[in-house]
């Protein structure tokens, strides 16, 4: 290769080392863009009834957090309660697992025990899995100081990119090569539309699940009921793996009672399921683009490999977006036209390549992802 080359594939890598060590930040970014396209839908809205966008950008803002403050009001003296009922179901659960284990011992014959090496310290390990969690409980208390800190991070960016989109979004178009900046606009567009869909189908999802959930819980009568419906709504942010995680708590409280009871659990969690996937998921979910249920696993998989807490809950927009520029200028723009490439044609003659003002670099707008 030539020296030109060399200097390009060092300065490509040194930016993706970068990159990867500031990858947090970038995440915050993302997420605030994405609260940023939701909120912008409000303040559009607004702005259609004559109301200026500072003014509209302010109201949003204010509603948001009225929202947030109004919930946590509501609800938290009742978090609180149970979380106190919790320190006191936790020992009673030890001692339950230490009947269950004894029985085991006494049931299953000795060789089978001797094979299973485990079986004999189930309680010990359990009591050693506990004490670290409840050790652990002074690391996460020292990192809420990073935690409150990339919250304003995120707040502060959103309001940013809310009050003035217009920069951001030229910036990044100007990005790309003065031919493709007007398709490139198009494909924001698609990605606002896929993004707001998304976001309102899962909000409407983790309430209904949420509330369903705590109807159910409460008449099988399972302890800490609200806790475990906060946990099954805010985990179907998280698809596939994150309703079988909400599931596990409220079984292990119903066989504190009964084994009758962690049966009845699981049956309403498996048809609240059904319900979401047979009539929620096709009536609030038309406007999201289809991922393929192997594909959203797997980016929660990865993403959270990589990412960590954070990617874990972006998992589903980082998708939506990637496979969106994916489908729009891999599949669409270069591999569909493929053959005229072969054929050497000219590329004015790639109706997707052509700039109809290549001089005009300013877009128009107000959206952070979307022009009006």
């Amino acid at each position: 290769m030539r020296i030109g080359k060399w200097i390009g594939l060092f300065a490509f890598v040194v930016s993706m080392y970068i990159l990867w060590q500031i990858r947090q930040v970038l995440l915050i970014v993302f997420a605030a863009i994405v609260l940023a396209t939701a909120l912008n839908q409000i303040v559009k809205t607004l702005q259609k009834i004559r109301i200026q966008r500072g003014f509209a950008v302010g109201i949003s803002v204010i509603l948001l957090l009225t929202i947030i403050l109004g919930f946590l009001a509501l609800i938290a003296p009742r978090i609180i309660e149970q979380l106190r009922e919790f320190t006191f179901i936790v020992p009673k659960f030890l001692d339950q697992i230490r009947v269950w284990n004894d029985w085991l011992l006494k049931v299953i014959p000795e060789p089978v025990i001797e094979e299973i090496q485990g079986l004999r310290y189930l309680t010990q390990g359990l009591q050693t899995w506990l004490d670290r969690l409840l050790g652990n409980v002074f690391t996460v208390l020292s990192q809420s100081f990073n935690v409150v800190l990339n919250f304003l991070l995120f707040f502060v960016l959103t309001i940013m990119l809310l009050i003035d989109p217009k920069p951001y979004r030229s910036g990044f178009i100007l990005l790309f090569p003065a031919f493709y900046r007007r398709r490139m606009d198009e494909i924001l567009c698609k990605c606002e539309h896929y993004l707001v869909g998304w976001i309102k189908g899962t909000l409407l999802t983790m309430f209904l699940i949420g509330g369903l959930s705590y109807i159910g819980l409460l008449i099988l009568g399972v302890r800490l009921p609200l806790i475990n419906a906060i946990l099954a709504g805010f985990l179907e942010f998280i698809p596939n793996v994150g309703p079988t995680l909400s599931l596990i708590p409220p079984l292990l409280l119903a066989l504190l009672d009964a084994p009758w009871k962690a049966v009845a659990v699981v049956a309403l969690y498996f048809g609240i399921q059904q319900v979401e996937s047979l009539i929620v998921v096709p009536l609030i979910m038309k406007s999201q683009v289809s991922l393929l249920p192997v594909v959203t696993l797997l980016a929660v998989v990865i993403f959270a490999n990589f990412f960590g807490f954070l990617g874990l809950f972006l998992a589903i927009p980082l998708v939506l977006v990637l496979q969106t520029f994916v489908q729009e200028i891999l599949v669409t723009d270069v591999l569909n036209n493929w053959h005229l490439k072969k054929d050497k044609l000219q590329p004015e003659t790639n109706l997707a390549f052509v700039d109809v003002n290549p001089t005009n670099t300013e877009i128009e707008g107000d959206s952070v992802i979307n022009k009006d």
